[in-house]
């Protein structure tokens, strides 16, 4: 189906190589998997204003994680199973087909945004491009007695000789939880009951989001997005928050074991993870690059949102460390790559280029080393800055738009690499091999460069990368 899309106005923000749509308003990414030789990612899409309005599933596929094909939409809401939205979910392959899951939302017509009921619905296709809805929905009608109305976001895996769904949402008392269906044909589910319940609002929320579920290294995380976490002073500061726990599904009881709730990236914008495994086996997410309170300047210019760079995740401990996919390297241009090793009190790292990546190695031989990354405009002007403070081993992100900052901390080490993925309006910083993240928008209208800035002065091996620009294709 082809959408009728609002036009842009300016692409003063749109981005050089990330998942973005033609136009329009774009929030979580659903139904990531492989299919036919092509990576799939689906997103909530409302194609016909820069504001969230029913969701549509937008669609792009790619062959390499890099370059990426926009398709039309996979999902229109409007039919009597998903009247008034086609809500988060994802996908799984069987027998040559592709499966998507997702959320059939339901207002009850009388004007109050939160009276909604919610149920689950199948699509199907044979070729990636084509999507016909399951005549049989919904495969399950409502949400269980124990439940709220919040009960959405489906997330299907195989485990031996079944299939278990995995759903955001809220028990009785209103506190968030995440419940689990099992199946033999991926059209009849069995109910089972609350894998995990959040022990308060305060401490993990009155809602649970977009749940996934996936092992690695033998043990089971629940990757997901609760809402209400009361905030620390550095700690859950988004008005939603993402996070995992690391723990053990028993598959025979439905229950989960597991430890304490952790934030999986320490930015600013960064929401609604969806995971697939690739063929070579690894654990790939991406998430919206963007928070329901945020500000979002493009709006004005006809679009809102985007996704984040794909990233690989590995478990070290019970850590979840993220890092740039290894396809990412194909963006690189061959001239214009830079290394250089400097002592500074003050250096422009990179040129004023919209579209980079930069390699940072930081010497700690000067055991009181702070310094500051600062994404600045030819008059001098900070946008984005990255302080490091040495005593608490600590990173503190802000941005020249907002009055708060983000706060990550690293192990003590002695020397710090950095990787920053710089594009028009957004900035990704992995620390340590990933072992904290940072995710955010930013908004300039002027050319800005990277610049470090240290008292003490700072050792540092630099490698600067031009990008390539409009790498996303539309079709």
């Amino acid at each position: 189906m082809v959408c009728d899309n609002i036009p842009l106005t300016s692409e003063r923000f749109r981005l050089g190589y990330h998942i973005m749509a033609p136009s329009g308003w774009i929030n979580d990414p659903n139904g990531f998997c492989y299919f036919k030789g092509y990576y799939h990612i689906f997103y909530q899409y409302h194609p016909y204003s820069a504001k969230w309005g029913p969701m549509h599933w937008g669609h792009a596929r790619s062959k390499d994680l890099v370059h990426w094909e926009n398709l039309p939409p996979a999902l229109v809401p409007g039919d009597i199973e998903d009247k008034d939205g086609c809500f988060s979910g994802s996908a799984i392959i069987k027998d040559e087909m592709m499966y998507l899951f997702y959320t059939g939302h339901h207002y009850y017509g009388d004007g109050d945004p939160e009276h909604f009921w919610q149920n689950q619905n199948l699509a199907y296709s044979h070729d990636g491009l084509h999507f016909q809805k399951y005549e049989g929905n919904p495969i399950i009608k409502a949400a269980p007695k124990d439940n709220t109305h919040h009960f959405r976001d489906p997330k299907v895996w195989q485990h031996e000789h079944a299939y278990y769904m995995i759903l955001g949402s809220q028990n009785q008392q209103e506190l968030g939880r995440a419940i689990l269906y099992r199946s033999k044909d991926l059209k009849e589910w069995e109910y089972i009951g609350s894998m995990s319940d959040a022990k308060s609002i305060e401490e993990e929320g009155f809602m649970w989001e977009c749940p996934d579920f996936f092992n690695l290294e033998g043990k089971d995380i629940l990757l997901f997005s609760p809402q209400g976490i009361k905030a620390s002073p550095k700690e859950h500061l988004n008005l939603y928050n993402l996070g995992y726990f690391v723990g053990k599904l028993d598959y025979s009881t439905g229950k989960y074991e597991r430890g304490e709730f952790k934030e999986l990236d320490k930015g600013f914008d960064f929401y609604a993870t969806q995971t697939m495994e690739t063929p070579d086996g690894r654990r790939i997410a991406f998430a919206w690059m963007a928070m329901w309170e945020s500000n979002i300047p493009e709006q004005e210019d006809g679009w809102a949102g985007a996704l984040t760079i794909p990233r690989e995740l590995t478990l070290k401990g019970d850590h979840l460390y993220m890092n740039p996919v290894k396809e990412l390297v194909a963006l690189r241009h061959g001239a214009g790559d830079h290394h250089q090793q400097l002592a500074v009190k003050s250096q422009q790292v990179s040129p004023y280029d919209a579209s980079l990546e930069v390699l940072l190695k930081i010497s700690k031989h000067e055991q009181n080393l702070d310094f500051k990354l600062s994404l600045k405009d030819e008059r001098g002007k900070n946008v984005v800055t990255l302080c490091y403070f040495h005593e608490e081993n600590e990173f503190v992100l802000r941005r020249n738009d907002r009055d708060d900052a983000r706060f990550g901390n690293i192990q003590l080490v002695d020397k710090i690499d950095l990787q920053l993925f710089i594009d028009t309006s957004s900035l990704e910083i992995f620390i340590n091999e990933g072992e904290t993240v940072f995710s955010t928008r930013y908004y300039s209208e002027n050319p800005l460069a990277l610049w470090i800035e240290s008292d003490q002065g700072v050792s540092i091996e630099t490698s600067v990368y031009t990008l390539h620009d409009n790498v996303v294709s539309f079709s």
